[in-house]
């Protein structure tokens, strides 16, 4: 029998576990989880933490997660993947970031779209890369970002229903038969599902995208039951 391959997860928040966990439930794989709302907390209230401060915070957590035994590291809060500076690193464990798959297949899609987000902090960051993305990868976009104001704290002081209900009534209102709609946080996918269940209307979300991609660079197999 094959060991079990070892993913080392690094969240913003700790509700991003579970959705990491049921999505790959059917795999024969090992999670070990590493959690920090601190920098977050820092970079939207902290006026003397700049950039460069951040910046080395994510080096070293990423560089600690590598000595961990693990196959390999994924970066699940957008902010993190924006922030980080891969040529400083000095690890050769491979790094997984969520947004990388999910641009993707943003960038197959040809039609007007909206890109949602709660955090605020995170759009400028996630939309440059996507833009790099795109243009490296000379695909056109005509893509537009919404932030959804007031909701994001919600998710941070633990809230999830409340902030579950709140981007869920938001998303009814921004469907529109002429954009496609998709979800840029980990946070939102539960949200995002229940209004495709109403609606019946498809909402992209980066887990979709990400499972796939997973299962592909670590050459996963399901379990044996």
């Amino acid at each position: 029998m094959k060991l079990k391959k070892r993913l080392g997860c690094l969240h913003a928040h700790y509700s991003n576990i579970e959705y990491i966990e049921n999505a790959l439930a059917p795999f024969n794989i090992e999670f070990v989880h590493f959690v920090d709302p601190g920098l977050m907390d820092r970079l939207t209230s902290d006026q003397n933490f700049d950039e460069a401060d951040a910046q080395l915070k994510v080096k070293e957590q990423i560089e600690w997660i590598a000595q961990s035994n693990i196959d390999a590291i994924l970066i699940t809060c957008t902010n993190y993947i924006a922030i980080l500076q891969e040529d400083q690193l000095s690890i050769s464990v491979p790094i997984i970031k969520l947004d990388e798959p999910f641009f993707d297949f943003v960038c197959t899609i040809q039609q007007p779209q909206t890109l949602i987000f709660t955090n605020p902090a995170t759009v400028e960051g996630t939309m440059k890369r996507l833009k790099h993305y795109a243009a490296t990868n000379k695909k056109l976009i005509n893509i537009e970002s919404v932030v959804l104001n007031n909701t994001f704290e919600l998710i941070m002081q633990g809230r999830k229903e409340e902030y579950n209900q709140e981007v869920s009534k938001i998303l009814e209102q921004l469907i529109n038969e002429d954009r496609v709609i998709s979800v840029a946080q980990l946070s939102m996918v539960d949200a995002a599902q229940l209004v495709e269940a109403k609606t019946g209307s498809s909402i992209t979300n980066p887990l979709k995208t990400l499972v796939t991609s997973i299962v592909k660079q670590l050459n996963l197999e399901e379990k044996i039951n």
